[in-house]
């Protein structure tokens, strides 16, 4: 299923230097221009886990697996739809996951209860952590090691700090 992905989970990845284990999970991810709008002010201010993110990014690179999007004339109308709490970012990628039937990755809760309202298929971080756990990518001490970074580098909410309580027996 393809996927749209909001700065919330590229800026774990990124701060903890781990943008290529994101890639081998998730393969391709599309990049609202909003998004990388934010990714631009990131870096404006400072947050150097996100220089060099270019190199990642569809049309930068063609080799890249990153791939910039816009909103089509059908997406942009449900925009004056959603919550004002909701950033643009987080608009164009639900705006877009719910008229092309695309999955969410995010960690903002009110992004993920308006992907819920809708019925788009939504994960994050935690559930991108487990994916590479579960398949054979990192061990659960290894997981654990780069969500404790994350928590740390990247300030990360983490409902948990052991992702051996999620997965199943």
């Amino acid at each position: 299923m393809n996927s749209v992905v909001n700065s919330t989970v590229l800026s774990n990845f990124a701060a903890t230097g781990q943008l290529d284990l994101l890639r081998t999970v998730t393969g391709r991810l599309y990049l609202p221009a909003e998004v990388y709008d934010e990714i631009t002010a990131g870096q404006l201010a400072g947050y150097g886990f996100y220089d060099g993110i270019e190199q990642h990014i569809v049309p930068f690179t063609p080799t890249g697996w990153l791939e910039l999007i816009t909103l089509s004339t059908e997406e942009l109308p449900l925009l004056s739809s959603l919550p004002l709490s909701l950033h643009r970012g987080e608009g164009a990628c639900l705006c877009i996951a719910r008229q092309r039937g695309w999955g969410f990755l995010t960690d903002d809760r009110a992004a993920r209860q308006q992907a819920s309202a809708w019925g788009i298929a939504v994960s994050g971080t935690l559930g991108v952590l487990l994916l590479a756990v579960e398949g054979g990518r990192l061990t659960v001490a290894q997981g654990n090691a780069v969500l404790k970074r994350m928590i740390e580098l990247a300030r990360y909410r983490s409902p948990v700090t052991d992702l051996g309580l999620l997965l199943s027996d």
